[in-house]
């Protein structure tokens, strides 16, 4: 079930998120040094709070028999846009249709609040996750190369 976070499970989807993106971490060589402000290590209770109390970011967890296994928040914009953040499924539980489920919803959301585009930001160099935005109706938009980060940027949009 896909439902909105609760305030008190900040920490929980602090750690789900951290732990996801670990998986991109290390197969891809990124690590605290070279990448402080990557996702796996960027990602505190402190940002996921102030994400929801200042920000006023749509939050939801996918949980199932009381135990969250994924994640994912908005950034509405005011330009009839949106951008998906943090969209994360515990690597034990991949491949169960755990994360399509959540992009479906996070479409159905976005759309709902007025957005008409949603942007994606991946590590380019994920092939995987690239194609299955793609094949989850998202177009590759183009990259680009940031001096802090050891890896490509990748850009892709949904048109709501």
């Amino acid at each position: 079930m896909i439902r909105e976070v609760r305030r008190e499970e900040i920490p929980v989807c602090a750690t789900l998120i951290k732990k996801s993106f670990m998986t991109v971490a290390d197969e891809y060589g990124i690590t605290e040094e070279n990448a402080p402000r990557f996702t796996a290590y960027a990602t505190t209770n402190e940002r996921l709070f102030w994400q929801m109390e200042s920000e006023h970011r749509p939050m939801y967890v996918y949980e199932e028999d009381g135990e969250l296994y994924g994640y994912y928040s908005l950034l509405i914009m005011e330009n009839n846009e949106c951008e998906l953040n943090n969209l994360a499924v515990l690597p034990e539980y991949r491949h169960k249709g755990i994360g399509r489920q959540l992009l479906e919803h996070a479409y159905s959301v976005a759309k709902s609040k007025g957005c008409q585009v949603m942007n994606i930001g991946i590590v380019e160099e994920n092939k995987k996750l690239r194609k299955w935005y793609e094949d989850n109706g998202a177009t590759h938009l183009g990259t680009h190369k940031f001096d802090f980060f050891p890896f490509t940027c990748g850009y892709l949009k949904k048109e709501l």
